[in-house]
């Protein structure tokens, strides 16, 4: 047999097991934010590009890192909102997307979860809002 007929087919065979803070919903802040914003109605928790997305609808609104290490939440808020999350110590534009309302937040451990729960609310409001619109339009 030619050495490239023996190649394992991607998809095909055995998968790789989940990793254990995903089955277990996160470690740390993580798994506290997860805790709170599963709770809320209509928010939809997906794991996605090392980061844990937080969903309204098909918006997304906020991201915390799978990795324990990393400990930057990313927000998006409206305009007004942001402007106004800029004040507070601790709360930058993002790095890449600050003109579309992002902010980065540092979540240090559990205790910091309460503080952000303020701008995610708003955030995970102003996502609903864009999801009616875009469901009213014909």
């Amino acid at each position: 047999m030619k050495p490239s007929q023996r190649r394992r087919v991607r998809g095909v065979g055995r998968g790789r097991k989940t990793r254990r803070a995903l089955e277990r919903g996160g470690t740390g802040p993580a798994r506290a934010l997860n805790a709170v914003l599963g709770r809320w109605d209509g928010v939809r928790i997906t794991p996605m590009f090392g980061r844990w997305g937080y969903f309204r609808g098909e918006h997304l609104f906020a991201c915390f890192p799978l990795r324990e290490r990393d400990r930057d939440l990313w927000i998006r808020l409206a305009p007004a909102d942001q402007t106004r999350a800029l004040r507070e110590p601790g709360v930058r534009p993002h790095r890449r997307f600050a003109g579309r309302g992002w902010i980065e937040l540092v979540i240090e451990s559990e205790a910091d979860v309460p503080r952000a729960l303020g701008w995610l609310r708003r955030a995970g409001a102003a996502a609903g809002r864009r999801d009616e619109r875009e469901a009213g339009e014909p």
